[in-house]
């Protein structure tokens, strides 16, 4: 166990150690790309619990093959009750990605904070071709799914902090909170990346790095996130995620404040039985304005950010998304 006294160090070496985990996979599922907001990322005073209420709404209809736009997207179905991937089994239509969640940090210490993570409504409205290419070939919008997300816990804490500047460390594990063997319109078990939870035990790392430049107030944020699945009961694998964001933050007044910043997201292939997925993996980018309101006594913050793509490329044909809006509340107790 790492003493209060050397978190930081321990810290550091378990980022190393899982920085250079070989990459594995995603899927077209998983839309909601993380933002820096900073009212997530930060550490709380010491007693003081940070209570965040966030919405995100992300539709996907854009059909790429690659880079290129594509008239028809047709990926594979995985068949849980053969033990098989079917390849070219259903033609995508779309799929609404709608996430609200609840975010709790509290200081246990003046550098260290316990946080926790709940999506509390995880919802996804799916439309697409069934067997294409068959006589059955039918239409289908009753593939989505609703429910409980994944729970993540962990620790956060300050690496380094100076009067201008300080690197953040963060060490959480997701654990399999959320239903992943929901049942389709034909009573099979739906796609992976359609489901709620991932029925998983995951481990993410993530750091933080800012910096106050100038005099009038300007701060500099760059981030990297590196989330390792694990293979759930059903043998089914969603790979490597890493997530990174850079941008700059302008506050105007005491109460307002504007940023801009660039947030890339790289998945790769899924794995099932060993077995590689086709049409999952993806490297995303994009560009996403927003700003912060708080109150005087700056303890609640609405903030609102979008996100527009900028850079997408899909492993064989894939939806990607269109653009993506996040809306939060934030409340210091």
């Amino acid at each position: 166990m790492c003493r209060v006294s050397s978190w930081a160090r321990c810290g550091l070496a378990l980022l190393m150690l899982f920085a250079f985990v070989p990459e594995a996979a995603a899927t077209c599922g998983s839309a909601n790309c993380f933002l820096v907001t900073g009212t997530q990322e930060g550490i709380p005073s010491k007693g003081k619990f940070v209570l965040d209420l966030s919405f995100r709404y992300v539709p996907q209809d854009r059909r790429l093959s690659g880079r290129e736009h594509v008239d028809e997207v047709i990926t594979p179905a995985i068949d849980f009750e053969a033990e098989t991937i079917e390849p070219d089994h259903h033609r995508e239509v779309q799929t609404l990605n709608e996430l609200m969640q609840v975010d709790l940090s509290w200081g246990v210490a003046s550098r260290l904070s316990i946080v926790g993570a709940l999506p509390i409504l995880n919802r996804r409205y799916h439309e697409h071709f069934d067997d294409v290419g068959t006589p059955e070939e039918a239409f289908s919008n009753d593939a989505g799914t609703t429910g409980l997300g994944d729970l993540r816990v962990g620790v956060r804490g300050a690496l380094l902090v100076r009067p201008r500047h300080q690197l953040i460390g963060s060490l959480g594990v997701e654990l399999p909170t959320g239903p992943y063997r929901l049942r389709d319109d034909e009573g099979q078990i739906g796609e992976p990346t359609l489901m709620p939870g991932s029925g998983s035990y995951d481990v993410a790392l993530g750091v933080l790095y800012t910096q106050l430049v100038g005099e009038r107030g300007w701060n500099l944020f760059g981030s990297g996130t590196w989330k390792r699945n694990g293979t759930n009961p059903l043998d089914y694998q969603l790979g490597l995620e890493q997530v990174y964001a850079f941008g700059a933050e302008r506050p105007v007044g005491s109460a307002f404040s504007w940023s801009v910043q660039v947030n890339g997201r790289k998945t790769g292939r899924d794995d099932y039985r060993g077995e590689s997925v086709p049409s999952t993996g993806a490297t995303l980018v994009n560009l996403s304005p927003g700003f912060k309101v708080r109150t005087e006594d700056r303890d609640l913050t609405f903030y609102l950010y979008a996100q527009v793509p900028v850079f997408q490329d899909v492993n064989e044909a894939q939806l990607a998304p269109r653009y993506g809006m996040l809306l939060g509340l934030s409340k210091i107790f």
